[in-house]
């Protein structure tokens, strides 16, 4: 060959290594791809594995002369995925829905090594394929499973896997779930079960090898990005708390088994059945909550004949698991399975008020109930991402969670904007496959005040303001100003604002404008973007008079084109962002006294913009009277989506609504006043405002550590409590003006009449405090 079409022919090779394929990722960005022989591939069965709610069997046989100390495993599948090594559960469901943007797919990573042994070893995967679109999920179109071992090139997916689709799963007949969901309701049918696949005595012989989809990098999955949230947990194979004594007989009964309270949980039995071909179902309360309306997900079960077990690995949710079982059957067991987001429920609250203990822990295991792959807006219905839910959830975990619960919270707002459409729209849900309509007050409200600066100041999290920043900013700059520098009215894909009557519209996606452009003037200042935090200034400054000048009409905010009544969420938003002065209080006060159209998701800002005015009594006792008839429901262990609903948990929408549980956050933030004042705690402040309460009891998990704190009113004394983690500050104020002295572990801190620190205020480095005013 001439030396110059060789040179030619070397250098199309390797554009052609380099440069982005069809439907890979984008231009600078690709993985280079290891085509070697031993290189995973992504595998499927040799036969159709394309249908809607595919389930597939994939294994590998290998030896090994030595256990070796770490073998990490990249695994990927299209949907999900369980992971057994020798016959031993390794990872219960792994996989995150699709995707980090709308081409790319998520990869998971998990240690083999503790599982491994010398000699014969098998690696089995149970994939499941969705195959439709959802609210929550983009399907790729194709079922797959990559796995990859570095350390262990040997078990690399590739046709040297055995992989077939498995007969026994099937779909339940109608009524099905709702368009919103990517999931089906599986029939799983024992006649046509593979027994023992996963385990080492498996003989696979008769297995066909996997077929070879393509490298790393291939069309449809394209680029694989490392999972962003831990693993789910395992909470393990359980007994219902209520559940008949077994084994009996069934008489063609439905067993109702009570769980200790909504859960996200996989249903169990252990039965012997006299004949093949006998049905069991298995659904939740909250199942039949929806069957007239907005249908979720069920199992069925299809008996062989003699003793069986069978786990549905499909999750629902609910407060009662209901068995029903044809007659004859005999019931050896029933069990459930909680698995779930995988953080601690740290955060704690009470006080000398039952109501408001309650309302917190509701809304604690509320917020717990909505979170997996993402932030969801309710577990059974759609399980979907919306951002303006994510805005109140997020603000929630802060106080209720470990901080292993942050993760979801930067999960989501790098989807949010990594899902940005080419008009600069940021829509919600995402990620999602079968929507992609804009809200635009949730999702300013996202990019501002209340979503990416309050993640910043409770994580530190500096690299995500960095990562999110240049897509946040587009979107801002899609908003349109007039001349006068307020919004014009940007209607999106719906123009929702809020659930309920008496919206004022045009107010309200003004002040989400200016909350989100107050967060971004504080994220730009932050990383650096001098030019566009004084631009920002500039325009805050300009909007605050301009709003208050157009708007203010002497009682309240009010749109003059606007015909309804006074919207309570219009002037709780104006007194967070600041537009509303301290001399408009008094007003205000009288809206939030007779004014009440705030959905529960709006009324949280109702209830903290009251707290900020200094009126906790009348905060406390409104939030009360519109919470008290979900929080009182003593059927539920959740919080519902909207006010109207029956005692039963039949009405308007779900009775797991974690955008309902804004409270827990002014409690803790507000009441108890523990808040950051320097991002990731390294400042923070205390500074109660308890109003009525005589007493009350905090714990904050912060990233920098737990942070107690322990107050009571003890006649005329204040007696606090109070942990400092390490390497933090802490600046305390105590509630009231009227104490003489303060001691600080029974020494003199402070007099009244000290004119350098008139309010008392104390500095207090790490440690354990006690602090008596009197």
């Amino acid at each position: 060959m001439r030396p110059d079409l060789f040179r030619q022919l070397f250098l199309l090779i390797l554009l052609w290594l380099v440069l982005p394929q069809k439907g890979s990722a984008k231009p600078g960005i690709v993985k280079h791809r290891d085509l070697s022989a031993s290189a995973a591939r992504w595998i499927a069965p040799a036969t159709d594995a394309s249908q809607p709610n595919t389930w597939m069997a994939c294994r590998k046989t290998f030896n090994l002369g030595r256990r070796p100390a770490s073998v990490m495993a990249r695994i990927a599948a299209d949907s999900k995925y369980w992971l057994w090594v020798n016959g031993k559960m390794l990872v219960f469901e792994g996989g995150l829905k699709r995707g980090p943007d709308p081409e790319n797919t998520y990869t998971d990573q998990a240690d083999l090594a503790p599982y491994l042994k010398t000699g014969s070893n098998v690696i089995a995967v149970l994939v499941c394929y969705f195959g439709k679109e959802g609210f929550s999920h983009k399907s790729s179109g194709r079922a797959g499973l990559f796995f990859e071992a570095a350390a262990l090139p040997e078990v690399n997916s590739n046709q040297s896997w055995k992989c077939q689709v498995l007969p026994a799963y099937q779909t339940a007949a109608a009524p099905l779930p709702n368009y919103r969901l990517p999931e089906s309701s599986i029939l799983y049918d024992a006649r046509k079960a593979t027994d023992g696949w996963q385990t080492a005595a498996f003989n696979d012989s008769t297995m066909p090898r996997a077929r070879e989809l393509g490298p790393e990098g291939s069309a449809p999955w394209n680029r694989l990005l490392p999972r962003p949230i831990p693993l789910f947990r395992d909470f393990g194979l359980k007994a219902y708390p209520q559940a008949p004594a077994f084994p009996f007989v069934s008489k063609g009964d439905t067993i109702v088994c009570n769980l200790p309270y909504n859960a996200q949980v996989t249903p169990y039995l252990e039965i012997e059945a006299p004949e093949a071909g006998r049905k069991i179902s298995m659904f939740t309360d909250n199942y039949l909550l929806f069957l007239k309306g907005e249908v979720n997900l069920r199992s069925e079960y299809i008996t062989r004949k003699g003793r069986q077990h069978y786990e549905s690995l499909g999750w629902i949710n609910g407060h009662k698991m209901y068995y029903v079982i044809p007659e004859g059957i005999r019931v050896l067991g029933l069990k459930y399975r909680e698995t779930g987001y995988d953080t601690e429920l740290s955060g704690s609250f009470s006080c000398d008020h039952a109501f408001l203990n309650q309302l917190w822990q509701k809304a604690q295991r509320t917020l717990y109930l909505n979170m997996r792959d993402s932030y969801m807006d309710c577990p059974e219905r759609e399980r979907a991402q919306w951002t303006g839910d994510a805005v109140n959830e997020s603000g929630q975990a802060f106080y209720a969670l470990s901080p292993s619960s942050h993760a979801l919270g930067r999960k989501w707002l790098h989807e949010l904007v990594a899902w940005q459409k080419k008009d600069s729209s940021l829509f919600a849900p995402a990620p999602a496959g079968n929507w992609d309509k804009e809200l635009p007050d949730q999702s300013m409200a996202s990019i501002g005040y209340y979503g990416l600066w309050n993640y910043y100041l409770h994580t530190g999290d500096r690299q995500t303001l960095r990562d999110v920043y240049d897509g946040a900013r587009r979107y801002l700059l899609a908003w349109k100003l007039n001349d006068q520098g307020t919004v014009i009215f940007r209607p999106g894909g719906w123009t929702w604002g809020d659930w309920g009557d008496n919206r004022d519209m045009l107010l309200l996606y003004n002040l989400w404008y200016y909350l989100g452009l107050k967060g971004m003037q504080l994220t730009a200042a932050e990383i650096g973007r001098t030019e566009d935090a004084a631009t920002y200034d500039t325009l805050m400054q300009r909007f605050a008079l301009s709003f208050n000048r157009q708007f203010w009409n002497g009682s309240a905010y009010r749109d003059p084109a606007y015909k309804g009544r006074t919207d309570d969420r219009t002037q709780a938003l104006a007194i967070l962002s600041g537009i509303a002065g301290e001399e408009k209080y008094p007003a205000l006060l009288k809206v939030f006294q007779t004014e009440a159209h705030a959905s529960p998701y709006m009324e949280k800002y109702v209830f903290e913009a009251m707290f900020v005015m200094g009126q906790e009594k009348e905060a406390l006792e409104r939030h009360e009277k519109r919470f008290r008839p979900m929080v009182s429901n003593p059927r539920f262990t959740t919080l519902f989506e909207v006010w109207e609903m029956n005692d039963d948990g039949t009405g308007n929408g779900t009775v797991n609504h974690a955008w309902s549980g804004g409270g827990l956050t002014v409690l803790s933030q507000y009441l108890s006043g523990v808040a950051p004042l320097k991002p990731g705690y390294t400042q923070f402040q205390v500074k109660p405002q308890p109003g009525p309460l005589q007493r009350f009891d905090t714990n904050v998990p912060s990233r920098a550590g737990n942070i107690k704190v322990s107050w009571k009113q003890d006649g005329s004394k204040q007696l606090m409590t109070l942990t400092v983690p390490r390497d933090t500050e802490a600046f305390v104020t105590l509630p009231g003006t009227g104490y003489q002295q303060i001691l600080l572990n029974g020494k003199a801190a402070w007099k009244k009449g000290d004119a350098r620190n008139p309010f008392g205020m104390l500095r207090l480095k790490g440690g354990s405090w006690k602090i008596e005013a009197s």
